[in-house]
């Protein structure tokens, strides 16, 4: 069975997240809502959803995403059950009435494919306008092609369109970076141990992008910068074999910039990336380095 997890704090869509679930054609889930000391009470609008699917709603006592967004998503999923697929749905977010359907019809496919992180298509609303193209991706993809494709802005990705298995989320957990900023797209090379994502196109998970969630632009851009430039430090030094080797130079490139702007360049940066690109036989990449590391390292002593 699948267990959809709702980390609510914001009421103002709430409503529109609950109506997709009720309006599933099939209703073989069961939703878990843990509410992270909101001052908008859901009860009444849940009491309204009672007779419709079958949920859990726990009020925590303290607020605890304002300091961490996973540790919020931990003691949600901790509400859950033994169901052995997992979801994490925003509470602004929602789904298309043949969501579960479909995930039901293609669960065979996606057992034969050993996937365990299952996406859906996804389209964006954007608050005060019209809803984006449908965003599709191959049926089988391995996880670094899929995170190697959104971080050069040939994909997409956020938390909501994504089903995982609860033995990967027990086995590796999510990565506690600040404002949990990429924790899922991380968390999906890990759960499915840089194997395959199996897709499911057929139905759609859509996307709300507004002034009341952390992917605006201009919020807290310095935490999401520390965060990008956390797990791309982890995924250089530790995971590039993972990736394949023509992905390599321009994963390196991407990191080198992140460095720059987070003011993080360190004797670690200079060694490792010196390394990469000798070992690789870059060598007039490795002297264009040496220059650009000189003049970002004056520019920081210049602020």
């Amino acid at each position: 069975m699948l267990a959809i997890v709702i980390p609510y704090y914001n009421y103002k869509f709430f409503n529109e997240t609950l109506d997709s679930l009720a309006n599933q054609t099939d209703k073989r889930f069961k939703v878990y809502i843990g509410n992270d000391a909101s001052f908008n009470n859901p009860l009444p609008l849940l009491e309204t959803y009672k007779n419709k699917f079958d949920f859990v709603y726990k009020k925590f006592k303290t607020n605890i995403g304002k300091t961490s967004l996973v540790k919020q998503w931990e003691r949600c999923i901790d509400l859950s059950a033994n169901e052995e697929w997992l979801m994490l749905l925003g509470d602004d977010d929602y789904v298309s009435n043949n969501f579960i359907e479909e995930f039901y019809k293609q669960i065979e496919d996606i057992y034969a494919s050993n996937a365990n992180v299952v996406r859906y298509a996804t389209q964006i609303d954007k608050v005060g306008n019209k809803l984006s193209d449908v965003f599709m991706h191959p049926k089988i993809e391995t996880s670094p092609d899929s995170f190697y494709r959104n971080i050069f802005s040939l994909s997409r990705s956020s938390l909501s369109e994504h089903v995982f298995k609860r033995k990967a989320y027990l086995k590796y957990g999510f990565r506690d970076f600040p404002l949990a900023w990429g924790a899922d797209d991380f968390a999906w090379l890990e759960f499915t141990e840089f194997k395959n994502i199996y897709t499911i196109n057929e139905a759609v998970a859509y996307i709300r992008l507004s002034s009341e969630n952390i992917s605006r632009k201009g919020f807290k851009e310095k935490e999401k910068l520390e965060a990008k430039y956390l797990y791309f430090t982890l995924i250089v030094s530790k995971l590039l074999n993972k990736f394949k080797k023509e992905q390599h130079y321009k994963l390196f490139r991407y990191y080198e910039g992140l460095v720059y702007r987070s003011d993080n360049i360190s004797f670690r940066f200079w060694f490792l990336t010196s390394k990469f690109y000798l070992t690789n036989k870059y060598f007039l990449q490795f002297l264009k380095f040496q220059v650009r590391i000189v003049i970002n390292y004056f520019l920081h002593f210049k602020k």
